[in-house]
């Protein structure tokens, strides 16, 4: 029984780790209607930041807040300088753009900051929690993760819900020249869907890293989770995407506990599959998808 009960902490963890990854996705497309495979190594360079600075001295709260800041400037000056030339043409070249940034994110860290793996500090403990004379599979960090990622869903469900500003980013994304007619500025609200989407990205940066070893390449294998999370749940729904991450950080938790860790990516592929062949849309999805 408590091997059943820590291995769906240890997925319960997990999944809030590949949602706070699924949420920088959901809002990047929601303002944009980009998907951004950049997402990670800009995630990654904010977070190695946040390392050179505790490396130095700083507490870990300030360059956490160091990281947030500089992912928030990151994000608008990717829009501004890299995808704004694109922007208004083919969706393929926005995508193709991002899949080259990821490229040259990665060498620019491995430049600034070496390739060598380090240690990410956490301000909470990092040792299970022990209720009654037994060890629970989940740490004090876990519970910040939890916590920071319902927060951030919370947050963006009122942005784009109950706020005029969300209102505009979803105008401008969707229907950009019906929006210029009604006086958005559309270009800023695609800078502030970038640097938004950066700053969560950025969130679920340090949420990984916590207490863990890093180098330029300790997202690589989040991006895939992430995104099989994200459309699991809906590119459209930041509920949808915490709801994604817990349903496949479980189901990956107990494939790899039960039948073996050889299998684990393989369920995940399984898994995107199945919920692009029976509800292309997402579970949390209210727009039906459009087959042609």
């Amino acid at each position: 029984m408590q091997q059943l009960v820590n291995t769906a902490l240890g997925g319960l963890t997990l999944g809030m780790v590949y949602a706070a990854f699924a949420l920088a996705l959901v809002l990047i497309w929601r303002s944009t209607r980009v998907v951004n495979f950049a997402q990670a190594p800009m995630a990654m360079v904010t977070t190695l930041l946040a390392l050179e600075l505790i490396e130095g001295g700083a507490s870990f709260w300030l360059a956490f807040a160091v990281a947030l800041v500089s992912g928030l400037v990151l994000g608008a000056v990717i829009e501004r300088v890299v995808v704004r030339p694109v922007e208004g043409k083919s969706e393929i070249n926005a995508v193709i753009l991002t899949l080259g940034l990821f490229i040259v994110l990665h060498a620019a860290a491995a430049l600034l900051f070496g390739n060598g793996v380090r240690s990410f500090p956490a301000p909470f403990g990092v040792r299970g929690t022990e209720i009654g004379g037994t060890t629970y599979a989940i740490t004090g960090f876990g519970m910040f993760t939890i916590a920071a990622v319902l927060v951030t869903m919370a947050l963006l469900v009122l942005l784009f819900r109950f706020t005029d500003l969300g209102l505009r980013m979803r105008a401008a994304a969707h229907e950009p020249e019906v929006a210029r007619l009604l006086g958005v500025r559309v270009g800023g609200m695609l800078t502030l869907g970038w640097a938004l989407a950066s700053v969560v990205g950025s969130l679920s940066g340090i949420l990984i890293a916590g207490g863990d070893l890093v180098n330029p390449n300790y997202m690589d294998s989040v991006v895939v989770f992430g995104f099989v999370a994200a459309v699991l749940g809906g590119l459209d729904s930041p509920v949808g995407a915490v709801v994604g991450g817990l349903l496949l950080g479980v189901a990956l938790s107990f494939v790899s506990g039960y039948v073996g860790s050889q299998l684990v990516a393989l369920t995940a592929l399984v898994i995107l599959i199945a919920v692009l062949t029976l509800r292309p849309g997402g579970l949390f999805s209210t727009t039906p998808a459009r087959r042609v």
